[in-house]
């Protein structure tokens, strides 16, 4: 699924500090740690929704990640609007693939809703 290796792509921004300062070059502007929602501000926002989307996805092709520029846009999109209110979580889930079902979960299903939160929301 596209839209799981765009958040691969993006948490890989946390790991790799060559990684990241090739990407802040990119978007020319942000500090290139796009890894989760609470690292994104409004300035790599719009630099990732507009005509750099493009340039990181072939960026991040050549970096062994596989995904077009509607997909980025897509999960930075997700990502802004949940930010301001307007998505819930289970809504930014559903919406970037992930199944978070609520109620009578098992252990690892609340361990892999708590990873979610913390890996890509900036939830702890």
């Amino acid at each position: 699924m596209a839209t799981a290796t765009v958040l691969k792509f993006m948490q890989k921004t946390a790991e790799d500090e060559a990684l990241r300062q090739q990407l802040e070059s990119l978007l020319g502007c942000g500090d290139g740690n796009i890894s989760s929602e609470a690292e994104l501000d409004s300035a790599e926002c719009e630099a990732l929704k507009g005509e750099r989307a493009p340039i990181v996805a072939e960026f991040a092709a050549k970096n062994g990640y596989q995904f077009s520029s509607d997909e980025l846009v897509n999960v930075v999109d997700a990502f802004q609007k949940h930010q301001v209110g307007k998505l819930s979580d289970s809504d930014l889930a559903v919406l970037l693939g992930i199944t978070v079902p609520s109620g009578g979960e098992s252990s690892s299903v609340v361990k892999a809703r708590k990873w979610f939160l913390k890996t890509y929301l900036g939830v702890h």
